[in-house]
């Protein structure tokens, strides 16, 4: 057992290292300048009265929500995530289950807002159509995603998380702590600016 638990802490250690970062241009940035530039964007969004919003399905409406909550109670940043499900009921049952997160984005969300997009496969309908409202409605995308390389999630964002894993437990684990990286590092910037 404890063998099991060693690897299984040293593929995380080495996935955490290996996550590819791209910009909208499909050109590679390291991965603290990924984390750097989402930061920057949302202070500067936010600053604005800009918004954020989450979107994932199953564990990745649970980081979505998870993140949207932190961002708002810790973060002081408007920030919802569209998880509700008299939300999803609704616009699941009046317009088709790929539309619960496109029609939530086209009624709520603004230029220059900001949309985290996540998806361990990176192949969801309902989060492609999302990213895609939020593209129209020129928002500012980061999208995390996962498994394969080729995915259609990992190149529609401003900036893209990919983690070259197969395995869910792995790529919830890395976008969750992508997520509270970057919440973090906004707040430890706050505090250092008021000392």
């Amino acid at each position: 057992m404890e063998r099991f638990i060693e690897k299984y802490y040293n593929e995380l250690s080495v996935l955490f290292d290996s996550v590819r970062v791209t910009n909208s241009r499909r050109n590679k940035l390291g991965f603290f300048k990924g984390i750097e530039v989402v930061c920057n964007v949302i202070k500067r969004q936010s600053d604005k009265g800009g918004k954020l919003f989450f979107i994932g399905n199953g564990a990745s409406a649970s980081i979505s929500s998870h993140m949207s909550t932190d961002f708002w109670k810790n973060g002081g940043i408007q920030s919802l995530a569209f998880n509700d499900s008299s939300l999803l009921t609704c616009v699941s049952n009046d317009f088709g289950y790929r539309y619960v997160f496109e029609k939530p984005i086209e009624m709520f969300a603004d230029k220059g807002d900001v949309l985290f997009a996540i998806s361990s496969s990176g192949k969801s309908e309902n989060i492609i159509r999302g990213v895609k409202m939020a593209c129209s409605k020129k928002l500012n995308i980061i999208t995390l995603s996962g498994f394969n390389k080729k995915n259609p999630l990992c190149s529609l964002g401003d900036i893209n998380f990919y983690v070259p894993s197969p395995s869910y437990g792995y790529v919830e684990i890395i976008h969750q702590a992508i997520c509270h990286s970057i919440l973090d590092m906004i707040l430890l910037e706050r505090k250092y600016k008021r000392k």
